[in-house]
């Protein structure tokens, strides 16, 4: 069985019940053993949600086996298998995932779906081999290359592509039922605090964090159906990130230790818990501070501030046309 995890880390107080308590929830990219959308759903499931979609895309084992541990919880799980980067699989889970939850569409969407990179020296030559043919250097650099934009490439459809689609089809739903939706975007710190070697990661996690703007400009005079917000999460131990748990170097700047994936949903659930009119269109980054055997949790709301100052050498030879 592919499910690890200690359930009843999952249970929290009142205080933090309350953004999901009732809620029919649905969070993407859930499956994985050990992951943040795991956490996520054990979460919401085992503090009150009404309904629990669990999505997955490759993860099967793990995501049918945390929806039986759910199940066996008392708490209405279903899986929900699709490819978050192909729309005609997207599509295709629509009525299923409405039907699962009682004819309504989801009221809080989790959007965490996302790949990670191995790292590569981002815009840097290959470190020469010595007595090397110069052919075989090409060739080498070559497939370096494609590898490195492959594995981007990946990183970017997967958050990119299926955090646009997903909020397409979901808040299209809310509009048309007329049923609230709450969205929450998984983001990374990384995102405006750049780390090395993963271009793809850190850009594809700075797009996620317009999307609820460009969502409510494009709603207009429906956007009071739909509130979306995004947080900044720092490094929390998962599958993608237990192998630099004891690296300093990689994590260290930012953190005194690694988050657990129940202390992460705990944050979660306190900031959801918060009204919702004072998370819509908020970015929110989780800080981590103290010592490795107690850690302080807070969260800080993120401003990006649009600057634009005229240049003089510009104005002062304005194109006359």
């Amino acid at each position: 069985m592919a499910f690890s995890v200690q359930t009843n880390r999952f249970r929290f107080g009142e205080e933090l019940r309350q953004g999901v308590t009732g809620k029919r929830v649905l969070i993407t990219g859930a499956g994985k053993d050990g992951g943040l959308g795991q956490a996520f759903a054990l979460a919401a499931g085992l503090n009150g949600a009404a309904a629990v979609g669990v999505h997955f895309h490759r993860s099967y084992v793990d995501g049918f086996d945390l929806v039986a541990a759910l199940r066996n919880e008392g708490v209405n799980a279903f899986p929900v298998q699709a490819d978050v980067t192909n729309m005609g699989d997207l599509w295709a889970s629509r009525s299923y995932i409405i039907e699962q939850m009682g004819g309504l569409p989801p009221n809080l969407l989790i959007c965490n779906s996302g790949l990670t990179e191995k790292g590569y020296s981002f815009g840097r030559a290959l470190r020469e081999i010595e007595n090397e043919p110069r052919a075989l250097r090409r060739a080498r650099v070559r497939q370096h290359f494609m590898d490195n934009l492959a594995e981007s490439r990946l990183v970017l459809d997967t958050k990119i592509d299926g955090f646009l689609a997903t909020t397409h089809l979901w808040a299209g739903e809310a509009v048309y039922h007329q049923e609230p939706l709450q969205l929450l975007y998984v983001s990374s710190r990384q995102a405006i605090d750049p780390g090395a070697a993963v271009p793809g990661y850190v850009i594809s996690n700075w797009a996620v964090l317009q999307l609820p703007t460009v969502l409510a400009v494009n709603l207009g005079r429906s956007a009071n159906l739909v509130s979306a917000s995004s947080i900044l999460l720092p490094f929390v131990r998962t599958g993608m990130t237990d192998e630099y748990a004891e690296n300093l170097k990689v994590f260290g700047r930012w953190q005194p230790r690694m988050l657990e994936t129940h202390e992460a949903a705990a944050a979660c659930l306190q900031l959801l818990a918060r009204p919702t009119a004072e998370l819509d269109q908020g970015m929110f980054e989780l800080l981590v501070a103290g010592s490795v055997e107690q850690v302080r949790i807070t969260w800080k709301k993120v401003h990006l501030d649009l600057r634009e100052d005229p240049l003089e050498w510009s104005e002062t030879n304005a194109l006359q046309l």
